[in-house]
């Protein structure tokens, strides 16, 4: 059987290890030039760094077009009614989710890779803290896109625009989201995120002879050492990205996404 996680954490401030993680800036100038410039970022609202079973988490400032693929989990009836990240109660009869690092409220739409099936959830708990997982959705969420019976299955999921509404079906209310062109638009791929200015700037450096736009973005901790977040790339389709964030993947960075600009 799996084992579903339902992480539900009290945020303790902290600072990212290594390679791992989101959000970043660096200009690429032409090919002659060697340095690397390293802009500040902009903390949103609700930023609230953590850490969980010795990995550190930094949540998104935003979830302007966020996109991931890999597994996806659920959990059910041994953590119904129980309280969640957001503070609500765990319903397992509501199409809700967890996630890493999403602003809390965000709403996506899951996107099971394996049936072509769909659901459109809300993000309000923290999780799965499961290496190579990505999303823990609610039973009622899992049982629209065919994920009771197999337990794991890899998903797409794509950040969402904000509820404008309800509407009610046979199934109860359901939340009607304004939804973003995910398709079109401004793109990059993050690397990675670093606690050590040097290792992010040596990395820079290498990919630099790969990719034209090579950026890093330091982020301050309110209180910490900042973090440095590589990117690479600048697209404007989400094809086009996600060729570039395979052949990172490739290449052995196996956590790399996409993210607007």
């Amino acid at each position: 059987m799996y084992k579903y996680f339902f992480p539900f954490l009290v945020g303790i401030i902290v600072v990212l290890t290594s390679c791992a993680g989101p959000r970043n800036h660096v200009v690429m100038a032409p090919p002659m030039k060697n340095t690397v410039v390293i802009t500040p970022e902009k903390q949103g609202p609700g930023f609230k760094p953590y850490i969980v079973n010795g990995e550190r988490y930094y949540p998104l400032p935003h979830s302007h077009g966020f996109v991931q693929t890999g597994q996806a989990s659920w959990y059910g009836k041994g953590f119904h009614g129980r309280p969640t990240a957001s503070g609500v109660r765990y319903n397992m009869y509501r199409k809700t989710g967890a996630h890493k690092t999403l602003p809390l409220g965000t709403y996506v739409r899951v996107l099971n890779l394996e049936n072509g099936k769909q659901t459109i959830v809300k993000i309000n708990d923290r999780g799965p803290f499961v290496k190579g997982r990505i999303i823990d959705l609610s039973y009622a969420a899992a049982r629209d896109i065919g994920l009771i019976g197999p337990g794991v299955a890899k998903v797409r999921i794509e950040a969402l625009g904000k509820q404008v509404g309800e509407h009610v079906s046979s199934s109860g209310k359901e939340p009607v989201v304004e939804a973003e062109d995910l398709e079109k638009g401004a793109f990059t791929v993050q690397v990675g995120a670093f606690r050590d200015r040097n290792n992010a700037l040596r990395l820079a450096k290498r990919l630099k002879v790969l990719f034209q736009y090579v950026s890093i973005t330091v982020l301050k901790a309110p209180r910490g050492t900042p973090l440095y977040r590589l990117r690479v790339s600048k697209s404007t389709t989400l094809k086009q990205a996600g060729k570039v964030e395979k052949k990172l993947e490739d290449m052995g960075f196996e956590k790399a996404f996409i993210v607007s600009l």
